[in-house]
């Protein structure tokens, strides 16, 4: 393997030393008396594509769900975007959420509507009364095309959601997120309901906005191939705890076999 260039190790550099966007530290969840996730600590830098890998059970989505106030934070603390979650003050959850971009395994588009009008739902986070009930600007309208240009499908801006494939379907949700102008992103399974060519284009995707924009991603996965090729580094959950955090140029299939241990995953109806 070739020695990194000096460009490479430079943005390496950066990504270390850059302030983390999320931080997390002894992190537990608990659904009434019924622990879900127990100590776990990571951090996020801008610049990174990290993969949260598990076994179904072992806490991945509710550990997404809690960085946004879903999931009830009941020991340790978390920041996102500059937020501390676990002591929110009043009407600053809101402002959390529009700070951090997040995209579903489901895309979570309205069907009916316009890819164009799906990806300016995105702005409603930010968008004053005036704005929701009077319709868009046409500012609005040039940053949504801009968007639907950076994912690859502006020529679809004027077909219903429903007319796109699933891979399409999922770069306009992708699109809707950025039009938020986030923070951080937060990509929970958003490939499991794609074939491996279009999951591949998608994490390119998602990756290419994380090194370019500087806007870290945390994507849960379960498919180790994928994961592999696609992210900087690797969290590794089981039994709501985290056992791996490493360098994903470090690792390989047989490395995370350990995360899939059939003693590790619990059965939580919660996650």
């Amino acid at each position: 393997m070739s020695a990194p260039t000096a460009a490479a190790a430079g943005s390496a550099t950066e990504v270390r030393q850059a302030l983390p966007l999320v931080s997390v530290r002894n992190l537990a969840v608990a659904y009434g008396d019924q622990p879900v996730l127990s100590g776990v600590d990571l951090e996020v830098r801008p610049g990174e594509m990290v993969a949260l890998l598990g076994a179904s059970g072992s806490g991945k989505s509710t550990l997404m769900k809690s960085l946004t106030g879903f999931a009830p934070i009941t020991a340790g603390t978390a920041r996102v975007a500059g937020y501390d979650v676990t002591n929110l003050r009043r009407g600053d959850l809101r402002k959390l959420r529009s700070d951090v971009g997040q995209v579903f395994q489901q895309f979570n588009l309205i069907p009916r509507l316009s890819v164009l009008t799906n990806v300016l739902t995105g702005a409603l986070h930010n968008a004053g009364a005036v704005n929701v009930v009077g319709g868009f600007s046409s500012e609005h309208r040039r940053l949504a095309m801009h968007y639907l240009d950076r994912v690859g499908i502006a020529h679809k801006a004027k077909e219903p959601a429903r007319a796109l494939s699933g891979g399409q379907q999922q770069r306009v949700a992708i699109a809707r997120a950025l039009m938020q102008q986030p923070r951080v992103i937060l990509a929970d399974e958003p490939v499991a309901s794609l074939d491996p060519k279009l999951a591949d284009s998608v994490l390119e995707l998602l990756r290419g906005i994380a090194k370019e924009d500087g806007i870290p991603v945390l994507v849960s996965l379960h498919v180790l191939p994928l994961a592999l090729a696609h992210s900087d580094r690797i969290l590794g959950l089981r039994n709501g705890n985290l056992i791996l955090s490493a360098a994903t140029a470090g690792l390989n299939a047989s490395k995370l076999a350990a995360l899939y241990d059939s003693e590790g995953a619990s059965h939580d109806h919660h996650l």
